[in-house]
């Protein structure tokens, strides 16, 4: 698969994904001719990282900004560590899993049973908010409704074990808990909305109707079964790990270098101001979300900016759900895979209200 996430070709996401190589969807790792391809973003958002990590602990003189952009680094850093670690094991566990077996947990379309098994099915997968469009993609063309292939979406991108794992240091697990709650309930009703207006006529039908072939894929309790734990095996699981938390870790990195910019050079009465628990704060972190095109990895130390500083609990939530709602390359991704505007464009009209009034209603309960 080509870098995703970094320059998005809708294309891409009907090339089938090559199978056990440990690489995310969002990983420069070859660069056609078999070498290696330097990930400058990685590298740049770690160098920067890492000086600010550095500054903050020699403690010299400097100005007052960069002593801001150090200590953001320091704190988030400490917080993040942690979870990247975690992630990159449940990584490389979740890399063991047959994909054949996560769709036939999917189940049949239009119920609420296929439903429910999709969003679990997004939440299974440990991948960025552009690298799982492949992987939606392709469940549409193998015949899954427009419904569970919405509520997939929905539940992938931030809803990942290991950016749940960050989410945990950034900003605590009860609120953690809820913000997935809700993002379940929304891609939820979400899917459940699609699949009726799909059975009215409004919306297309999905012509790969068939179902999902699943013969001799194995299940769950088979894979526990045949599981054979050792030293080697242990070994190349981590490093699978490694390599398939490449993208979470880079968009972490990046993340990390957005939010102590923002340190350093918004104001805390500013940033308030502007991105606070008010209905003003909440549509400009929705103008944020839509304009900042960054993966959800890199969206989730800035979310916890909006959680902490500016004392917005329903503008993080809304900053990680709107980001996904409103994103370009996956409405242009949706209509080029199900060859429908409409079926594209539903997906912001419909989602978009219901994240924005859970927002609201956090902001009130949480302040």
């Amino acid at each position: 698969m080509s870098d995703d996430c970094c320059k998005p070709k809708a294309p891409a996401c009907h090339e089938p994904e090559p199978e056990n190589t440990g690489h995310g969807a969002c990983c420069d790792h070859d660069n056609g001719s078999g070498g290696f391809r330097m990930d400058w973003l990685m590298t740049v958002s770690g160098v920067l990282v890492a000086l600010g990590y550095g500054l903050y602990l020699a403690d010299p003189a400097m100005p007052q900004w960069l002593h801001h952009y150090a200590s953001g680094s320091f704190e988030l850093m400490n917080a993040m560590w942690w979870g990247l670690a975690l992630g990159i094991f449940f990584v490389g566990l979740l890399s063991r899993v047959p994909r054949e077996t996560v769709m036939k947990l999917m189940g049949p379309g239009g119920s609420w049973g296929g439903l429910v098994r999709a969003t679990g099915a997004g939440v299974l997968l440990d991948l960025c908010s552009h690298g799982i469009l492949a992987v939606g993609a392709k469940l549409y063309e193998r015949g899954a409704s427009a419904g569970q292939v919405m509520a997939f979406l929905i539940a992938s991108p931030w809803n990942s074990f290991s950016l749940t794992l960050i989410l945990f240091g950034l900003i605590g697990v009860n609120w953690t808990l809820l913000f997935i709650g809700l993002s379940l309930l929304v891609a939820l009703i979400t899917g459940r909305v699609f699949d009726a207006l799909v059975a009215r006529g409004t919306l297309p039908a999905n012509p790969a109707s068939a179902q999902v072939n699943t013969d001799g894929a194995p299940s769950v309790v088979q894979l526990l079964r045949e599981a054979r734990p050792s030293v080697n095996g242990t070994g190349s699981l981590l490093w699978d790990g490694v390599k398939g938390a490449r993208m979470v870790i880079r968009w972490a990195l990046f993340g990390v270098v957005l939010a102590s910019l923002i340190r350093a050079f918004v104001p805390a009465d500013i940033f308030q101001d502007w991105f606070g628990p008010t209905l003003l704060g909440l549509g400009a972190t929705v103008i944020a979300a839509t304009i900042i095109e960054v993966c959800s990895e890199g969206s989730v130390p800035i979310a916890a900016d909006l959680f902490n500083r500016a004392g917005a609990p329903g503008n993080a939530f809304t900053f990680l759900m709107a980001g996904v709602a409103t994103d370009y390359t996956e409405v242009m991704v949706i209509r080029d895979t199900t060859r429908s505007w409409k079926l594209a464009l539903f997906l912001p009209l419909i989602s978009l209200p219901q994240v924005l009034l859970l927002g609201w209603i956090i902001n009130l309960a949480g302040t």
